[in-house]
């Protein structure tokens, strides 16, 4: 399985990170990726950046060494509709954007609540990725998840973090394989990322790519391996 793709990290600028902006762009370098992108939590997050650290990102160059870098932000889900903390006006500037629920930003609601909060944000044209869909503390329908990913044209992450010993996300496991179960009914595509908080962590994978190995999952539906059709996938050109 070729992996050369992380689209999940943070800096300390997210608060609860412990690395900086230089020392994750060396070690994703390290681990051989070829392209690596940095995805401070947005405001809503409790001790993260504001509006204006995602602003000034044009400042930032895209590459280091060979390696091309992206530059976004992890949004916070709000509410069952999938409004989220940042506006429209910072989104059309990032590179690339994920969304995902937190404890400290959505009350859980029913499946059905939870689910709408998914698709929902899907629909906001500036969301390339859905991540971490995983925590049963935030149960989903995988199957309406996995269509809305497909209509709405969104990768889905496997969250390298949350399958870790160390996570606080429950069955993570499980609900992943009824995820993937879905993504190969739907033909829709993942993305392995590390949600690195700490230099060592970026483009680490393992726990991923053992998840996929093992459930036989279809290696063409694993952007990972495709960097251009990762460019495609989220309107990418270079900055």
């Amino acid at each position: 399985m070729t992996d050369k793709i992380d689209l999940h990290s943070h800096t300390i600028a997210s608060g609860h990170a412990y690395s900086t902006r230089n020392e994750m762009i060396a070690a994703a370098y390290r681990k051989g990726m070829e392209v690596f992108a940095i995805t401070e939590h947005a405001p809503a997050m409790p001790g993260t950046c504001h509006e204006m650290y995602f602003m000034n990102y044009r400042v930032l160059p895209r590459t280091y060494q060979t390696m091309t870098v992206l530059y976004g932000a992890e949004l916070n889900i709000l509410d069952y509709e999938g409004h989220v903390d940042l506006p429209e006006s910072v989104l059309r500037e990032m590179d690339l954007v994920l969304a995902s629920i937190h404890p400290p930003c959505f009350t859980s609601g029913s499946i059905q609540d939870n689910t709408l909060a998914y698709l929902g944000a899907m629909k906001n044209p500036y969301i390339n990725i859905i991540a971490h869909p995983d925590d049963s503390r935030f149960p989903v329908d995988y199957e309406r998840l996995v269509k809305g990913a497909k209509e709405y044209h969104v990768l889905l992450e496997v969250n390298n973090s949350s399958l870790s010993p160390l996570s606080y996300r429950g069955n993570a496991r499980k609900n992943y394989q009824e995820m993937l179960k879905q993504c190969v009914k739907y033909q829709v595509p993942v993305v392995m990322d590390s949600d690195a908080h700490v230099d060592i962590m970026a483009g680490e994978h393992t726990f991923s790519r053992k998840l996929l190995e093992e459930t036989d999952f279809p290696e063409r539906l694993i952007i990972n391996g495709h960097s251009e059709e990762l460019f495609d996938y989220i309107n990418y050109s270079g900055k």
